[in-house]
């Protein structure tokens, strides 16, 4: 079935780009699809830092995105996120169990969305991710938080005070969904990262993952928050490779 959508080229591959439920949707092509038709779900930040992307492409995966507006894992693009996962899988017959990638904030969307759906994930990975609003962008740990995106967070959220985010549970505490489901976590975060802080967030998440008897592997490199990812992305699509829960 084809796309209804203008088609341009991103990556260097074909790519698909339609509105669906009110949203900036794209789609890129591998040159060889999987038969299984596996896709990389990122959650935020379509273009930067593409490296894995490119791997995962070069493999025979599908990228997929929605522009869900910078909305922080918020309920609102969550549906929006229901929906387009039911199209893809559904009309398009995509995998069942995508691979959500998310970067920085993105991690509050992949967690968020795979915490409530277990069951339709095949790998969640985080790079530098946010693991808890009071780190970022509230600002409660080591890292220094930003006003202006957690005014738009309450915003999103339909929050009239902080108190109210703060006392959301967060995806350290909702990860033993994914435990349970037997779903692989894999994380790739900066040593020296000042925005979003490994010691408040990474090695928080892995240690929680660890307690619950889950698999969770966290690759460390030195530097900060940017670039995202590692030099070379293969080590990251081998390990999840070989860990999918299909």
């Amino acid at each position: 079935m084809q796309f209804p959508d203008e088609t341009i080229a991103s990556y260097g591959f074909q790519a698909h780009h339609f509105q669906y439920d009110g949203r900036e949707c794209i789609v890129v092509e591998p040159a060889i699809p999987l038969p299984e038709k596996r896709w990389v779900w990122k959650a935020e930040f379509f273009a930067a830092f593409p490296k894995f992307e490119l791997e995962m492409l070069h493999r025979g995966y599908y990228i997929c995105f929605m522009n869900v507006d910078n909305s922080f894992g918020c309920p609102d693009a969550m549906k929006n996120f229901d929906h387009f996962y039911e199209l893809l899988t559904g009309e398009y017959g995509f995998d069942r169990h995508p691979i959500l990638l998310g970067l920085s904030r993105g991690g509050l969307y992949i967690y968020n969305w795979s915490c409530a759906n277990p069951d339709k994930v095949g790998c969640v990975y985080g790079d530098n991710p946010v693991c808890a609003i009071k780190n970022w962008p509230a600002g409660k740990g080591k890292g220094p938080g930003n006003p202006e995106n957690m005014a738009k967070l309450l915003r999103d959220y339909h929050f009239t005070t902080e108190e109210e985010a703060l006392a959301l549970p967060t995806p350290i505490e909702k990860v033993g969904a994914l435990v349970e489901a037997g779903v692989p976590i894999i994380h790739v975060a900066a040593t020296e990262d000042m925005s979003v802080a490994i010691e408040d967030n990474t090695d928080v998440m892995e240690a929680r993952v660890k307690e619950l008897g889950g698999v969770i592997k966290v690759f460390r490199h030195p530097g900060g928050h940017h670039p995202h990812g590692l030099d070379d992305p293969k080590p990251v699509a081998d390990w999840i490779e070989a860990n999918f829960k299909a």
